[in-house]
C-alpha cells in the first residue's frame, strides 16, 4: 500500500507541480494550503493515514514553523521535511530543532525528494520499532502500537479494549504465528495493570513431570532434586499477567490446580504447607479446537469454561490481506537496520505476489520471508526473485534462488601441491588441483616463505566475506566467532564488510 503524503503549500502551482512529482514517485498525496488546513486535516478522519508531511516554511497566516509546533504538541507526530526558497541555514537549524527530519530548498529534485522521502520513512520506522520494543519490554504496548488495517483486525482491538477495561479472563484463539501474544500484550498495556508483570507460559514447551513446579513453584525438599525453593510462574505474575500460550497443552492434573487458582485466587505450591494468595490477571490462547479437546476427554469442561469467558478469535493473515503491505514494509525496515542493508522499499510486482499469496504460516511466516529476502537482496528494493518459495506457489509468478556470484581469480592459480604457496608475492586465495575444485589459502609465500598467521587469517576473512557475500552474521558463523571479533580483526587487517 502506497504511503500518503500531506503537501502544504499556499502557491497552487507549486502544490500541484509537488503532487504530480509524488505521484509518479509512487506515493499518494493530499494537499493544505495552510497551516491552519493541516492541523484541522489531522484532527480530521484521515488524520491517521498521513505518513509524512511535506511543509512549506513561508506562508500567510500560520507559518511552517508554527504549524510544525503545534503538530508536535499532538503527539504521534509523523515525519516532516520542510522546504523553502531560501537556503538560510538558520531556518534549517530552526526546523530541525522544531522536529523536522529534513530540509530542502524549492525548487527540489524529483531525485532529491525521493531520497528525502524515502529516508524520512525509513528513520520512522525504525524509531516506531524501538519504540515498540521498550514498550514491550516495560509492558506499556497497547494497541496503537500495533501494525492493523483491515476490518478483521479492527474487531479484535475493539474486543480487546473491552477486555482491558475489567479484569475478565481472556481465551485469545488462532492459528499459529497470527500474534496472539501481542494482542494479549496490548491487552494489559492498556489495562489498570500496565507496567506489571507479565508472565509469558508457552504450555506445550513445558516436561509434563515439571508442569506443577513451573506454574506453582515448589518448596525446598519437595521431591528429589528441590534442592531450592522456588517460585512459581503464579507467583511471578502477582500484580500482573499471566499469559498462557497453548493452554490446550496442559495435562489433566494441572488443570484441576489451575481451576483452583481461578476460583479461590490462591495456588498450592508443592510441598508446601498451606495456600498462597496471588493478585493475577490472566489471559490464554490456543490454536486447538478447545470444543473438540473437550469432547475428546483431554480438556475439563469446567475449566473451559472458566477461561472462555471473553473469547477473542484473531484472523489468518490470508483473511486481512490488507495488513500485508504494511507488515512486509515494517519487517523490512527493521532487518535492513539490523543486517546492514541499503534496501528502501518493494518492486509493485514484489508487493503483489506477497499479496497474493495463502501465508499459511501466517505473520511469523511473512516476517521470514522478509527477512531472508532483505538479506538476500542486491539492490534497493525487494522484488519478485528474492521471494522464490513464495512466487512457486503463486500462479503468474516466476523466481529462481539467485545464485552466489561467480568467484573471479584475478591471479594464476597454483598448480603445485595444496597449501604449499602462490606464484605470486602478495597473498591470494587460488584454486586447487586435486581438491574437486575447492578453494584454499596459500601457506607460502612466493619466495618460498611461510607466511605470517595474520596475512592468512586475513585472506581466509576476505574469502569467507566473498563466499557469502558481505552476509556479516553467516561469516561470523562460518569462521566460529562472534561478530563484534569479526568486525574488530576486519579492523585490524584494513577490510571492510561489503556494502550491498
Amino acid at each position: 500500500m502506497s504511503k500518503r503524503v500531506l503537501i502544504v503549500d499556499d502557491d497552487p502551482a507549486q502544490r500541484r507541480i509537488l503532487e504530480e512529482t509524488l505521484k509518479r514517485l509512487g506515493y499518494e498525496t493530499k494537499t493544505a494550503a495552510s497551516g491552519e488546513q493541516m492541523l484541522a486535516m489531522f484532527d480530521g478522519p484521515d488524520g491517521a493515514a498521513i505518513s509524512l508531511v511535506l511543509l512549506d516554511l513561508v506562508m500567510p497566516g500560520l507559518g511552517g514553523m508554527a504549524a510544525l509546533a503545534a503538530l508536535q504538541s499532538k503527539g504521534n507526530m509523523p515525519p516532516v521535511i520542510v522546504q523553502t526558497a531560501n537556503g538560510s541555514i538558520d531556518a534549517a537549524i530552526a526546523a530541525m530543532r522544531a522536529g523536522a527530519v529534513d530540509f530542502v530548498m524549492k525548487p527540489a529534485s524529483p531525485e532529491r525528494l525521493d531520497v528525502s522521502i524515502k529516508s524520512a520513512l525509513k528513520i520512522e520506522a525504525l524509531a516506531g520499532e524501538i519504540t515498540r520494543i521498550k514498550k514491550r519490554a516495560d509492558g506499556t504496548l497497547t494497541f496503537n502500537d500495533l501494525i492493523v488495517r483491515g476490518e478483521a483486525m479492527a474487531r479484535v482491538v475493539n474486543l480487546g479494549r473491552r477486555a482491558a477495561a475489567s479484569n475478565i479472563p481472556v481465551l485469545i484463539e488462532g492459528e499459529s504465528g497470527v500474534g496472539k501474544e501481542l494482542i494479549a500484550r496490548a491487552i494489559q498495556g492498556e489495562s489498570e495493570r500496565a507496567g506489571r508483570p507479565f508472565i509469558t507460559v508457552n504450555c506445550g514447551a513445558i516436561p509434563e513431570n515439571l508442569v506443577e513446579s513451573i506454574l506453582f513453584g515448589h518448596e525446598k525438599g519437595s521431591f528429589t532434586g528441590a534442592t531450592d525453593k522456588r517460585i512459581g510462574k503464579f507467583q511471578e505474575a502477582d500484580g500482573g499477567t499471566l499469559f498462557l500460550d497453548e493452554v490446550g497443552e496442559l495435562p489433566l492434573d494441572a488443570q484441576v490446580k489451575l481451576l483452583r487458582a481461578l476460583q479461590e485466587g490462591e495456588i498450592d505450591p508443592v510441598g508446601a504447607k498451606k495456600p498462597v494468595k496471588v493478585n493475577f490477571r490472566l489471559i490464554s490462547a490456543t490454536n486447538r479446537d478447545m470444543i473438540q479437546q473437550v469432547k475428546d476427554g483431554k480438556f475439563r469442561e469446567d475449566l473451559y469454561y472458566r477461561l472462555n469467558v471473553f473469547p477473542i478469535h484473531v484472523a489468518p493473515l490470508r483473511e486481512r490481506i490488507l495488513d500485508v503491505p504494511e507488515l512486509a514494509s515494517h519487517f523490512m525496515a527493521r532487518f535492513a537496520a539490523e543486517e546492514g542493508k541499503r534496501v528502501t522499499g518493494f518492486t509493485a510486482d514484489a508487493m503483489r505476489l506477497l499479496q497474493s499469496y495463502s501465508w499459511p504460516g501466517n505473520v511469523r511466516q511473512l516476517e521470514n520471508a522478509v527477512f531472508r529476502a532483505t538479506v538476500m537482496a542486491d539492490g534497493p528494493e525487494l522484488t519478485v526473485a528474492e521471494f522464490p518459495q513464495i512466487a512457486a506457489h503463486v500462479d503468474g509468478f516466476e523466481a529462481e534462488v539467485p545464485a552466489a556470484p561467480a568467484y573471479v581469480d584475478k591471479h594464476p592459480a597454483y598448480t603445485g601441491p595444496a597449501l604449499l604457496g602462490a606464484e605470486e608475492s602478495v597473498p591470494q586465495t587460488v584454486e586447487l588441483k586435486g581438491m574437486n575444485g575447492a578453494l584454499g589459502i596459500a601457506a607460502m609465500s612466493g619466495d618460498g616463505e611461510i607466511r605470517r598467521l595474520e596475512d592468512i587469517e586475513a585472506d581466509m576473512i576476505r574469502l569467507a566475506l566473498g563466499r557469502y557475500r558481505g552476509h556479516m552474521t553467516e561469516v561470523a558463523k562460518r569462521l566460529n566467532i562472534g561478530r563484534s571479533t569479526l568486525y574488530r580483526k576486519m579492523q585490524e587487517y584494513g577490510l571492510e564488510p561489503r556494502v550491498n
